[in-house]
């Protein structure tokens, strides 16, 4: 990857539809056969707690190869204090541009200007491999859990990025996501979304085991 060869500016209304097909090409049969992320970005523009100013592209000679998009997400600790903190994904490369930087240039891209808005930390469920060499640390390591009701779970696919250092202060915070990627469970919207591209194959994949080991998984002591 050359610094020189590509741009990286915010998504306007004329890449929504480019956007969207390069997300399909770049999650088809990872998480499940098939996808819905493209759904996803479609419908996520529309929901309150998307970030339009951290919505960015990466145009390689003017073709989008790349996409990372943001929505709000908070903190809340055993007093009920919150905090808003912010959540990305997806994060989309063409599968030709994979594994060759694109996606950690968008990712360092937008942290800059998501501290700049004075977000103290960035949490999303991930791959572990795929973020630890951009600073992100075990939900476990800052006392991050989902709440289940007796005490809380830490999930090893949560993966917590702290932007403001000292941020987190040792105690303990219950991550609230946002409910945007709710629409997602109605396979008969996605489905037909999906039909206005080109059909295309949906199999079963290693990648797919993989992800549900991780999303299945937590971290205990």
């Amino acid at each position: 990857m050359n610094k020189n060869d590509f741009i990286i500016r915010l998504e306007t209304k004329d890449d929504y539809r480019e956007v969207e097909n390069m997300t399909r090409e770049a999650f088809w049969n990872v998480y499940k056969p098939g996808a819905d992320e493209h759904y996803f970005v479609h419908v996520m523009r529309d929901h309150k707690d998307f970030v339009p100013e951290l919505a960015f592209v990466l145009e390689k000679d003017g073709k989008i190869i790349g996409n990372i998009m943001y929505t709000r997400a908070k903190l809340v600790d055993e007093n009920g204090e919150e905090r808003d903190i912010l959540s990305f994904g997806p994060l989309g490369i063409l599968p030709e541009f994979q594994r060759m930087g694109y996606g950690k240039a968008l990712i360092e891209h937008s942290f800059a200007k998501a501290a700049e808005m004075g977000c103290g930390a960035v949490i999303h469920f991930g791959n572990p491999g795929n973020y630890m060499a951009r600073g992100y640390k075990s939900c476990r390591k800052y006392n991050v859990c989902l709440d289940n009701g007796e005490g809380g779970i830490y999930p090893t696919a949560l993966l917590v990025k702290e932007l403001a250092e000292g941020f987190f202060d040792g105690r303990k915070w219950f991550f609230h996501e946002s409910d945007a990627a709710e629409p997602c469970n109605d396979t008969a919207a996605v489905d037909a979304f999906d039909a206005q591209f080109p059909p295309k194959e949906k199999l079963e994949t290693p990648s797919q085991e993989e992800f549900y080991i991780y999303s299945h998984s937590q971290v205990v002591f």
